[in-house]
Order: C-alpha cells, then structure tokens, then sequence
C-alpha cells in the first residue's frame, strides 16, 4: 500500500511540474516546445483552449501508439492528457492570467526553468508506469521500433512535430529549437537518478 501511495505520489508530482513548466515556457514567449507551440497554434486557429488540443491530440495519439506496439490503446491514458489539459488551462488561464513582461532577463530564466521543470516531470511521472502521457508513450514506442536511445526517440519526435508546428503557424522561436533538442537528452539525464530515488523510498525493485 505505501509503495503505491508514492507511486501515486511521482504520478502526480510529475504531472503538476509538467504542466506547470508548459505554461511558464508559454508565457516566456521566446518560442514554446515543439507539441506546445502546435497546441497553441490549433487554439489560435480555432478558438478551443491550449488544454482541449492536448485532450484531442492525446486521444489520436493513443489509437495511434496501439498500432506501432500493436497492442490495445492504452485508454487510460486519457486520465493523464484530462489531468495534463485541466492543469495548463487552469495555469494559463487563471494562477497566471494576465501575466506578461517586457524584461528579457525574466523571461530568459523562465524559459531556462520551464526546460528543467518539464524534463524532471516527465521523469518523475513515467515512475508510475500508469497512464502515460500518449506523447510519451509514442517516444516509448518509437524507441521500441528503432532500437535507438530514449534522447534519440524524444528528439526524432520533437522535430517532426516542430515542423507541424512550424505550418499551422504556432509560436515558433530560439527557445523552441533549444527546448526540442534539450528535452530528450535532459530526461536521458534525470531518469536514472529519479528511478534509484523512487526505489529507495518504495525499497524494492518495482
């Protein structure tokens, strides 16, 4: 029972630092990640919130993970994209609504914050192995397909959606190639130390 509690613990943890470093990348404005900026530019497009795109995205996402492990969608995983979409409107929308500032300096160490927040949220939630972000699942599956690195999957990934992004004209900048190819190599970095973490406090193998 403890060891699912601080399973459920990293879970949470993860998501709330992954939503909130999405929004404060957004907010930064000095280009957001590869899927936020395509997120973004489909709610510029038509008007639904930053949050439904995710929870739309999500839902092709995981039909389309069940077709390269050819295995059953994973369904759950729409409670992760719920949770992902509520919190980054709730971020975006109300805790920070209104927010913007003219001081590069700030938005320069927001951004660098927002890069290291997302990749140790990540880490911390894949722990859970429960309904997994679909857009981390797909780097998962393209890893599985490829044989290749998880930093190689995540970066594969990132730069296909960057030029969807890139289309539909989301907010693409410097911080935006930076961020898509930092990210992969950063969970690369966080995973291990996080997983020996996670072992200790539930003290055995899981």
């Amino acid at each position: 029972m403890k060891n699912k509690i601080i399973i459920g613990l990293f879970y949470i943890v993860g998501l709330t630092f992954l939503s909130l470093g999405i929004s404060t990348m957004i907010l930064a404005d000095l280009g957001a990640g590869a899927w936020d900026a395509m997120y973004v530019g489909l709610s510029d497009i038509t008007g639904l919130s930053v949050g439904t795109w995710i929870l739309i995205v999500g839902i092709l996402l995981i039909l389309l993970n069940g077709a390269l492990l050819k295995k059953i969608p994973e369904f759950l995983a729409v409670i992760t994209i719920l949770i992902i979409g509520f919190l980054i409107d709730f971020w975006l929308l109300y805790v920070f609504s209104g927010f913007s500032s003219t001081d590069l300096g700030l938005r320069i160490f927001m951004f660098i914050g927002s890069t290291f927040i997302i990749a140790l949220g990540i880490t911390f939630y894949l722990q859970s192995n429960f309904a997994r972000n679909p857009m981390d699942t797909l780097m998962m599956a393209i890893q599985v397909r490829t044989g290749k690195s998880l930093a190689f999957s995540k970066t594969i990934m990132e730069v296909t959606v960057l030029i969807i992004a890139l289309l539909i004209g989301g907010p693409i900048g410097i911080g935006t190639v930076i961020v898509t190819l930092s990210i992969g190599p950063l969970i690369q970095l966080f995973y291990s130390p996080v997983t020996k973490f996670r072992k200790r406090l539930c003290k055995d193998n899981i």
